[in-house]
């Protein structure tokens, strides 16, 4: 027990020591050698030209590819189709302001309301639960295969409050229903939904259509894109421009399928969910552990098909500026807790001897250097850099290299600009309709907003990434925070 303990902590502590080591290292340099600093600083200024640039083509590919498919009628596609859904909402505080609209969703969504079993997962611990769950049943509870309502019991032993462990025991109780309906667990695909998921009008039939048409199809998790739509007209600068940066990453990361993860709503074969033992209830990243879970399982045969349809969920924020930097930090730090997924991977890399080596060391590395390069590069960027002219002097500052280091540094900005271009121009397209209300001034608001971006790069950048790293390194592990929904500004 002590050597696994031992082994654990060692992995844990990886990902913070390399962060904090790369950062310690080029910021001693920038005092004891200030060129070699510079020179280090300069070769990531044209890695990152060179990674923007990509970055910004994959954007482009996948949001093209979105907009090719966004109507398409995939249940058309999908002849002698038997297959059923089965839908969680893990919920905590949410009531039926958050919850109605994504329910009604599902309803009008095109596939058979009697191929749909709906669970809404409650935690019992709050004193709310039970109202809330007449209020929805009263409006949604006939419309469906099944709807249930589950509450999810506080303090069992070994688990955690996680929404992890909420939609495991929810799943449990499905198991149960599925069984008493005669319906095989190989016939239905489980949808994990955060509460505010609304999903598209075609979502299930283009899920279907890519469950059917897959060679495995029980051997892959099928993921959406998230889009924070639903409330965008009406939510504040800051919050805004964080969640379209954060929705094109993920259309970025569908692009790359060797490094592509399940990702908040997510869908998968419930007979895989029900082998591979359901999600972790001890852990915070259910929503990408459950894919690495499934990939030891099946010994790397296992991958994530990209859903090129959105779910909309809400923009986090609140009622000031600085309630709503709080919220954004600490759903970001939440998210790059993730980095708990690569102690949760090695140690299962040492244990199995079917995986092929090679195949090892590529996701492991790839899991390893995504988190770190999310917790160095704004760091490097905006603070190392400037640092060799800083501390270098009159000697540094008329060498080649700090004569030309300015000029870099200024190239590296344009490339930035010329790439925000891009990204302005995708966040304008994928913008629901101006609602009621709204004036048309907000379209230009929403334009002349994306210049504060280097701001958000300065809090929310690096720093999110690099805490959760940090607190991992030190053992001081976060608890399951959920992001504040309401359809009242908190």
């Amino acid at each position: 027990m002590k050597k696994n303990n031992l082994k654990k902590r060692t992995l844990e502590i990886i990902p913070g020591l390399i962060s904090w080591g790369i950062i310690f290292i080029l910021v001693l340099l920038a005092f004891i050698n200030p060129v070699s600093c510079a020179v280090i600083s300069l070769i990531f200024d044209f890695y990152w030209i060179i990674r923007t640039v990509y970055l910004t083509s994959l954007l482009v590919m996948a949001h093209r590819r979105l907009y090719r498919e966004r109507n398409r009628n995939w249940l058309s596609e999908c002849p002698d189709n038997n297959l059923y859904h089965l839908i969680i909402f893990p919920v905590y505080k949410e009531g039926p302001d958050v919850l109605g609209p994504s329910l009604e969703a599902i309803k009008n969504c095109n596939y058979p309301k009697d191929k749909m079993i709906v669970i809404v997962a409650f935690e019992e611990r709050n004193p709310g639960a039970r109202d809330n769950a007449k209020a929805l049943e009263s409006e949604f509870g006939n419309i469906f295969y099944g709807y249930l309502s589950t509450f999810h019991p506080d303090g069992i032993a070994g688990e955690k409050r996680t929404k992890g462990a909420n939609a495991t025991w929810a799943a449990k109780q499905a198991k149960v229903f599925l069984a008493a309906g005669g319906i095989s667990d190989a016939d239905v695909i489980i949808s994990c939904f955060d509460a505010d998921t609304c999903v598209s009008k075609e979502y299930f039939g283009c899920l279907t259509y890519h469950f059917i048409k897959s060679p495995k199809p029980h051997r892959a998790s099928y993921q959406p894109m998230p889009v924070y739509n639903n409330n965008i007209w009406q939510a504040p600068s800051f919050a805004r421009l964080v969640e379209i940066s954060s929705s094109f990453c993920q259309m970025i990361e569908s692009m790359r399928l060797e490094k592509f993860v399940t990702f908040s709503s997510h869908s998968m074969s419930f007979k895989t969910l029900v082998d591979i033992g359901y999600w972790p209830v001890d852990m915070v990243s259910d929503d990408s552990v459950i894919y690495w879970k499934a990939f030891l399982f099946y010994k790397g045969d296992y991958r994530v098909i990209p859903l090129y349809t959105t779910v909309s969920m809400d923009i986090a924020y609140s009622n000031s500026f600085l309630k709503t930097i709080k919220i954004q930090y600490k759903q970001k730090r939440r998210w790059a807790w993730g980095v708990e997924n690569f102690p949760f991977l090695i140690s299962g890399f040492l244990t199995d001897r079917d995986i092929p080596l090679i195949r090892k060391i590529r996701r492991g590395f790839h899991l390893l250097e995504s988190h770190v390069t999310w917790a160095i590069w704004a760091i490097i960027l905006v603070f190392i850099g400037p640092l060799p002219i800083i501390f270098g002097g009159a000697f540094f500052n008329q060498t080649a290299i700090g004569y030309n280091l300015s000029k870099i540094t200024g190239l590296l900005f344009n490339f930035t600009l010329f790439t925000g271009l891009a990204w302005v121009i995708l966040s304008r397209l994928i913008l629901p309709p101006r609602p009621k209300g709204v004036s048309w001034l907000k379209n230009i608001v929403m334009i002349m907003e994306w210049i504060i971006v280097p701001f958000i790069i300065l809090i929310l950048g690096s720093t999110p990434a690099l805490d959760a790293q940090t607190h991992l390194a030190l053992g001081k592990y976060m608890e399951f925070n959920p992001t504040p929904k309401s359809k009242k500004v908190v």
